[in-house]
């Protein structure tokens, strides 16, 4: 179970903090990203990070200010986003992989998104 948290509404140029809450076994074993899914866009990948391997893969629109982190003690991914624009208005998922040997989707489990708006 992915759980995230974190969404809300921010002018543009200000920044957010994105939380996903996952089991242990999902945390500890699999690959983990985030996606993204603006009004009438298909969804879109943001970032992902395999723990083990300790590979980081972003998305060419977020580079440079969004940031990937994790919590080990509250199984806990987090997405920091700096700079935010207006065009980062959209839902935002946490998914995790078994097989994360890629990051590259597909992914296996998804959460249920948290809404971010960035206001002009």
């Amino acid at each position: 179970q992915l759980v995230e948290s974190g969404g809300g509404l921010v002018q543009a140029g200000g920044s957010l903090r994105l939380s996903c809450a996952a089991s242990e076994r999902t945390f500890s074993r699999y690959a983990m990203g985030w996606f993204r899914q603006a009004p009438g866009k298909e969804r879109e990948f943001v970032v992902a990070s395999n723990w083990i391997g300790g590979s980081t893969l972003y998305g060419d629109s977020v580079k440079g200010r969004f940031t990937i982190s994790r919590d080990i003690a509250k199984s806990t991914v987090y997405l920091q986003m700096n700079s935010l624009k207006p065009e980062d208005t959209a839902v935002y998922y946490c998914a995790a992989k078994v097989d994360n040997r890629r990051l590259s989707p597909p992914y296996d489990y998804w959460g249920h998104g948290t809404q971010v708006t960035v206001s002009s």
